[in-house]
């Protein structure tokens, strides 16, 4: 058996007609496994039947995060080249957190001229103060609007890459959002929140379930490829996230009228998980850097419904810590072989 430690030990082969191009026609007509630890069984039901396997005094945690239009394109003022980037954040300074990608090499102080998708002829310049060791750059925009007042204006919403087609179509800006998405910084949709509408959030709440919010701007500590063979050596980017002292308190309260915190996706359960074990239930603000591999001993989350991941990827190796490394492997061949539907478009499981 491949060592837990080993990259390959989350390997597994994929069909590509599997991987999910487009959303389902309606947001929680995708197709839910529930897979019981207790005993080790798996069954094969749809999402809109989600709130049958939750409880009275069980919590939703949901991510509300907004997905921000953090695709740039544009010119190296200098020589006129192709340049792309992505969004990641602000620095304390306000300044830009980029990634990108150009012919050639930048040099601190050049300057891209940004040109809108919607072909505009407004422009706009960054200028490149530094590059960290990471690869990530930070840049200075030469005007004073709102951060996402320029985005809105010289961004477009990025696909994942494994989604085969460059622009968005008419239904992805509203199907790659969540319905209750609010507060913006993320670059990739936390898509275990995009099977919720509110319909399906009022039959929870009828159930008895609770609903509660926390913050995780997605960015590359969640989709950047784990290139060590020993998963050890690999060091997640920082992704800032927030637990307000009253979300915390609530919880808190669940926990102790004997419900279950039931996290909606990885980044829901990465947050309760970081802030929960810096500063117990008194609420927590901060990047996470959390690596979550087998074996975890989780604190603040019980439940977790989460979309199929990418192989050799971090949130397969959440998930196997959560569920367990062979019950996980058993759920994913499972999956392969009952045709589910993969990513973010695709359908999702449930971890009770």
């Amino acid at each position: 058996m491949t060592s837990l430690r080993h990259i390959d030990a989350y390997s597994y082969d994929l069909p590509p007609e599997l991987i999910a191009q487009v959303p389902p026609p309606e947001r929680d007509g995708g197709r839910l496994m529930v897979i019981d630890r207790s005993t080790q069984s798996i069954t094969h039901r749809q999402i809109r039947e989600l709130p049958e396997f939750l409880q009275p005094r069980d919590c939703l945690v949901l991510n509300n995060s907004r997905v921000v239009p953090a695709k740039l394109q544009g010119l190296r003022t200098k020589t006129g080249g192709k340049w792309e980037g992505l969004f990641l954040g602000l620095t304390d300074e306000r300044h830009w957190k980029l990634i990108g990608q150009t012919r050639g090499r930048l040099e601190r102080g050049e300057t891209v001229t940004l040109h809108p998708p919607n072909g505009s002829s407004k422009t706009l310049a960054l200028e490149l103060l530094d590059r960290c060791s990471d690869g990530v750059w930070t840049w200075r925009p030469q005007a004073t609007e709102d951060v996402w007042e320029l985005l809105d204006q010289f961004g477009s919403v990025p696909l994942p890459p494994y989604i085969g087609r460059t622009e968005f179509r008419a239904e992805d800006r509203e199907r790659y959002q969540t319905t209750f998405a609010q507060t913006p910084g993320s670059v990739a949709a936390p898509t275990a929140g995009l099977h919720f509408t509110p319909e399906l959030l009022e039959r929870c709440r009828q159930r008895g379930v609770e609903r509660a919010e926390v913050t995780l701007h997605v960015g590359l500590g969640t989709f950047r490829p784990v290139s060590v063979t020993d998963i050890r050596e690999h060091v997640m980017h920082p992704e800032w996230c927030t637990l307000p002292p009253e979300t915390a308190t609530r919880l808190q309260q669940v926990r102790e009228n004997k419900g279950r915190i039931v996290a909606v996706g990885t980044t829901a359960l990465r947050t309760l998980e970081t802030a929960v074990v810096a500063n117990g239930w008194s609420g927590w603000e901060g990047e996470s850097r959390l690596f979550i591999t087998p074996p975890y001993e989780f604190q603040a989350v019980d439940v977790l419904l989460t979309n199929f991941h990418l192989p050799k990827s971090t949130l397969l190796m959440l998930v196997s810590a959560f569920a367990g490394y062979e019950l996980t492997r058993t759920a994913y061949a499972t999956a392969v072989a009952e045709r589910y539907r993969f990513f973010s478009y695709g359908d999702a499981m449930l971890i009770i």
